[in-house]
Order: C-alpha cells, then sequence, then structure tokens
C-alpha cells in the first residue's frame, strides 16, 4: 500500500470508532503511561539502570568527524551515537522517539548514507564522517529545508529532521527520483501528524530546484 494510502486508511479506521471505543482507547494510552512512569518513580533502582549499568564499562576512545568538526570523545561500549549527539555533544536537532529504529526522527548521515542514530553506537563510528541536520548548510537553510519551509512540510515538527536527512541523502544519489522511489526513500520515516501531502510537495520543490 502506498504510504499516502496507508495514511488515509489509518485515519479512517478510527474516525469509524464509537466515540465511546476511542475515547476508551485514549484512558488505555493514558493509564499505560501513567502506570509506566509511577513503576519508575517506585522503584529508583529502575530509574538508575542504565546509570549503574554503564559506570563499571571501560571506556573507548571515539574519534570521528561531526558536521565538518574532529571530534573525540571517551564514551563506553554500550553508549548509543543518539545519546552521544544530543546529551554530550548538544546537537538535539536529532530526534529521541521511538529509539527502535522503526521512526526515523533520529536519522543522521554516516558517510553520507542515512542511519538510525538509536540503532547506531558510538564505538562503530570510528573514523566516519557524520552529518546532523545542524550540519547540513554552513549558513542559513539547506535548499531541502527551505522547500519544506515554503510547503508546509511539518505540523508538529518532530519528524522533519529525520524526513530532511532522508532527502538529502536521496537527492544528493539521485536528483530527479521517480515517486515512488521517493517513497521509498522515506519509507523508513514516520510522520504521526500525517503531514504526508506537505512532505511530498516539498520533495517535489526541491526535485524542481535541481537539488542534488
Amino acid at each position: 500500500m502506498r504510504m499516502l494510502d496507508k495514511c488515509a486508511a489509518n485515519q479512517g479506521d478510527r474516525d469509524n470508532l464509537p466515540e465511546s471505543a476511542r475515547d476508551a482507547e485514549k484512558d488505555r494510552c493514558a493509564l499505560g503511561g501513567a502506570k509506566a512512569v509511577q513503576g519508575i518513580q517506585n522503584n529508583p533502582e529502575c530509574a538508575d539502570a542504565s546509570l549503574s549499568a554503564e559506570a563499571g564499562e571501560t571506556l573507548i576512545t571515539l574519534s570521528c568527524r561531526i558536521n565538518g568538526q574532529p571530534v573525540t570523545a571517551e564514551v563506553p561500549p554500550s553508549r548509543r551515537l543518539l545519546t552521544v549527539l544530543r546529551e554530550e555533544l548538544g546537537l538535539t536537532g536529532t530526534k529521541r522517539s521511538c529509539e527502535l529504529g522503526r521512526c526515523g526522527a533520529c536519522m543522521v548521515l554516516i558517510d553520507g548514507r542515512p542511519v538510525n542514530s538509536c540503532l547506531t553506537m558510538a564505538y562503530q563510528c570510528e573514523g566516519a564522517e557524520i552529518t546532523t541536520i545542524e550540519g547540513l548548510s554552513g549558513g542559513g537553510l539547506h535548499p531541502v529545508q527551505q522547500a519544506f519551509l515554503e510547503e508546509g512540510g511539518f505540523q508538529c515538527g518532530y519528524c522533519t529532521p529525520g524526513m530532511v536527512i532522508s532527502v538529502v541523502a536521496l537527492l544528493s544519489e539521485n536528483p530527479k527520483p521517480a515517486p515512488e522511489e521517493v517513497e521509498e526513500a522515506l519509507s523508513g520515516n514516520l510522520c504521526r501528524c500525517t503531514g504526508y501531502g506537505g512532505i511530498m510537495r516539498a520533495v517535489n520543490k526541491a526535485i524542481e530546484k535541481g537539488v542534488g
């Protein structure tokens, strides 16, 4: 099923639910989140598990280039690239979302290829050239970012950095992709606001402008 058709079908399924069922679904989501938070608050050992797990690890020296700048950092073997970028280097344009490699919000370029940073261990990036959303343009907006802005290719904007990274990677390799190739390139990026119409217009504008 095409990306836009799938989005419309999912929305239709939700709209066809009885009001009571929709309310129950919202309640389940809200209660589930509350219970998860409550469980962590009531169990300090659970909240500190990730910190204590890293405490005894031997640090590894990571040397790479991020957004054109040489970076050397001491990282534990269990540290993900996403955490290094956001929490240690302050590059928060790379978003933390599903942490399962399913949504694409954390997408970065590693040696020119789009990669989910939530699935990439930091030590795997030794010697790599990494580009985040902050490093796409030396000044101002990258042409793909400009196209997203002009065409309203976002709603809440949380998925936008990953979308832009994927489009930049696609157009760098194939400046004139077919519609099917665009959808394939964005198949790993999810817009939970279902704003795919604006996203596709933005990609088409970037293609028309010869971005690549």
